[in-house]
């Protein structure tokens, strides 16, 4: 009776249900080192976005534009207290012309960073104090000046002025002005309304930033473009472009913005408001960084851990060739050890290199490896072939954006019918 039992018990560990089951532990089990790679690939990321907060912070940050806007001293009638009006343009036109510069380098870490010379043009119309019943004596129109709200005010590249006639007054920072997420505040000195009323403005502004610019539409009629060397654009804030144009070597896009396309007023006779949720903005993203990829990468390693597993299930179950737990491990590790490659080497070359390298010292290690295991050549060649095809296939996907669910989903299913394929002859009850 015991040598039944013993017999039972070793037939059963012998099975295929076992080895199935101990595989698919195994596969369990490896998915903790590969959680692990998960949280290297996060911790350098995040030291990534932090050298390069630091490297733009000195270079320059986001850029955001509020103005010009005519700020008019006046006597409340009823209070007798001296109040400021705030008149925005009648027609305001922007060209802004950025371009990115080579990528400031520290340590293994790059960061895009851009100069941006921004060009303003317009017109005032007669401020319409009538609306507040303030006659005009007690309007000061002789002591009116000109105000910019605009953040990164450190990284500013020249002298800022604006141009009335043939007479440049030229702007200084407001540091009585309340500051708002970092927002400051230039003002001219006095200018006489007579001569701003009958002329046009002009003034122009360089920065040095990163990240996003974004402008406030303040103009009746507002007119934008904006040209740049950059060719991966994202269009945000509260209005798309009229028209956009992006090629390999820039992009090109113009925004025409009405004043009853947005909800606030030309006038204001109290603050001046705060208006960052209307501003149109574009930032200078790169769509998908190399962790982002590398990421992306490690998501699928339980499928390509799984699928391999499953190939040398199959071809162990086929050919009657027994396969040691132990071997399994050491083809698991052999997978995780693709993804610890990947970023290493990402960081010091592109992914596309690190991905290639990394992909084929793995396939390589396991197809020779086989060898060993197998005893054969056939059988090797077939998990060199099929790991090839498979690290490809999810390359692919990596770099697709719209299309990534649709051929993963159809290269799944192909996966799929294959395996049902190849293994529609095993005998399981074995």
């Amino acid at each position: 009776m015991e040598n039944q039992e013993t017999e039972t018990k070793q037939g059963f560990f012998q099975s295929t249900t076992a080895k199935m089951i101990m595989v698919g532990l195994l596969t369990l089990i490896l998915l903790i080192p590969l959680l692990f790679v998960q949280n290297l690939i996060t911790e350098r990321s995040l030291r990534q976005k932090e050298v390069i907060a630091e490297t733009t912070q000195k270079w320059g940050e986001s850029v955001y534009f509020y103005g010009p806007i005519l700020k008019i001293p006046y006597k409340d009638p009823i209070t007798l207290q001296i109040e400021n009006g705030y008149f925005f343009p009648e027609q305001l036109s922007n060209v802004s012309n950025t371009e990115i510069k080579t990528p400031l380098q520290r340590s293994i870490y790059k960061s895009n960073v851009f100069t941006t010379k921004m060009e303003f043009s317009g017109n005032y119309s007669q401020p319409k104090f009538y609306k507040k019943n303030i006659p005009t004596e007690n309007i000061y129109w002789d002591k009116v000046r000109i105000v910019i709200k605009t953040t990164n005010l450190k990284s500013v590249n020249n002298e800022v002025k604006i141009k009335f006639g043939n007479t440049n007054y030229t702007f200084e920072p407001n540091h009585n002005s309340q500051s708002n997420d970092s927002i400051e505040s230039l003002e001219t000195g006095y200018i006489d309304f007579n001569i701003i009323k009958n002329s046009n403005f002009n003034m122009d502004i360089t920065y040095n930033g990163s990240k996003r610019i974004s402008i406030v539409p303040i103009g009746k009629t507002t007119v934008a473009k904006m040209t740049s060397n950059w060719n991966s654009p994202s269009f945000n804030g509260n209005f798309i472009p009229n028209d956009k144009k992006i090629t390999n070597t820039g992009f090109e896009a113009t925004w025409k913005i009405l004043h009853f396309n947005r909800s606030f007023a030309q006038e204001n006779f109290e603050d001046l408001p705060q208006l960052n949720k209307y501003a149109f903005a574009v930032d200078f993203i790169t769509p998908v960084d190399e962790y982002q990829q590398n990421e992306r990468a490690s998501k699928y390693g339980f499928l390509v851990i799984g699928l391999t597993f499953l190939i040398f299930f199959l071809i162990q179950s086929i050919s009657k060739i027994n396969i040691h737990i132990f071997q399994y491990s050491m083809i698991g590790i052999a997978l995780i050890m693709f993804y610890t490659l990947l970023i290493s080497i990402t960081e010091h070359s592109s992914f596309s290199l690190a991905y290639a390298i990394a992909g084929s010292a793995v396939v390589a290690l396991i197809s020779f490896y086989s060898i060993a295991i197998l005893k054969n050549k056939k059988f090797p060649l077939f998990i060199g072939i099929s790991l090839s095809v498979l690290y490809t296939f999810i390359y692919v996907i990596i770099q697709l954006e719209d299309y990534a669910l649709l051929v993963g989903s159809i290269g799944l299913f192909v996966i799929l019918a294959a395996v049902m394929y190849f293994s529609r002859k095993i005998e399981w009850n074995k």
